[in-house]
């Protein structure tokens, strides 16, 4: 696996350095103090850059109209699949990169144990495949290398693809659909967390069908990064320069928890009936980019 990052702007070199920092310092702080056996074992073995910023292809125009910006994606291997609870030993690092002032790209956290990645990508995942291929290795406990990828049939590919697609995204189209329905009542909580399922479900959608894999997250912020990274049709369905806008989806990114258990959270009509209309651009969009991808299985 390459480790160079000489294709970098030193500055962006730099914010790297400083998320690898916070990884190595939050797993061991959740450590810290472990009277288990297990806990005094666990380690991080990789923590691997991959998507646009390993291949080169990062985008990072954030004072441009569309003021968009490629994510830092991460892949954190740990060597057993109990840490990678993400709840558990993760949550603190992930809202310390969001928070931090000297890392100037959205940072999007994945975390496998050794053992799945490699399975993953003796089963050909193509997702695992890629960061095997494409990734940057920005620490290393060791240098024993990932998995020798395996090989997936074009038969296989597409069965898996279209089964994806049959099973996830009608979800999403029922989560929207109800989703006004609540709205048409006033039940404006219960809007919000179902239009927070229906985004998520059709970004989960598009992971599936494109690269096989989608991470179990409900941080639909995460997951519109990965996707836009597989698609750029999908980046102008939320814009990036009216801030009123972003706050929106910031709020309906947090309604997953706070819709359902929080006496404080509030979000307007005008918000919903907004994220609404977005939120069915977002299922067309990733429904023709499905298509699309499926139409490449048939032969000429």
């Amino acid at each position: 696996m390459k480790t160079s990052l000489e294709h970098l702007p030193p500055v962006k070199q730099h914010e790297l350095t400083r998320v690898v920092e916070i990884i190595l310092e939050e797993f061991e702080d959740a450590l810290k103090g472990a009277s288990s056996e297990f806990k005094k074992r666990g380690r991080i073995l990789k923590i691997i850059l991959f998507g646009s910023y390993a291949r080169g292809t990062f985008v990072d125009e954030p004072h441009t109209n569309k003021g968009y910006r490629s994510d830092f994606d991460i892949l954190v291997v740990v060597n057993n699949r109990k840490f990678a609870d993400f709840s558990t030993y993760w949550q603190k690092a992930a809202e310390r990169l969001m928070r931090c002032s000297q890392i100037g790209a959205p940072v999007g956290l994945i975390v496998h144990s050794l053992r799945e990645v490699n399975a993953e990508l003796k089963r050909g995942r193509a997702f695992f495949v890629d960061i095997r291929r494409d990734g940057l290795a920005l620490y290393e406990l060791d240098n024993d290398p990932l998995a020798e990828p395996g090989q997936v049939s074009v038969e296989e590919a597409r069965r898996l693809a279209s089964g994806y697609l049959s099973d996830r995204l009608p979800h999403a189209k029922v989560f929207l659909k109800t989703a006004l329905f609540c709205l048409d009542q006033g039940d404006k909580k219960e809007a919000a967390f179902l239009l927070h399922q229906a985004i998520e479900q059709a970004y989960s959608t598009v992971l599936l069908v494109l690269t096989n894999y989608s991470p179990p997250s409900h941080n639909t912020r995460f997951l519109r990064g990965l996707a836009e990274a597989e698609s750029g049709k999908l980046i102008d369905v939320w814009p990036r320069n009216n801030q009123r806008q972003i706050s929106w989806f910031n709020i309906l990114n947090e309604a997953y928890v706070k819709a359902r258990y929080s006496p404080h959270f509030e979000i307007s009509e005008e918000a919903l009936r907004w994220l609404s209309d977005q939120t069915e651009t977002l299922i067309k969009r990733v429904e023709e980019i499905c298509a699309e991808y499926l139409n490449t299985f048939v032969a000429p």
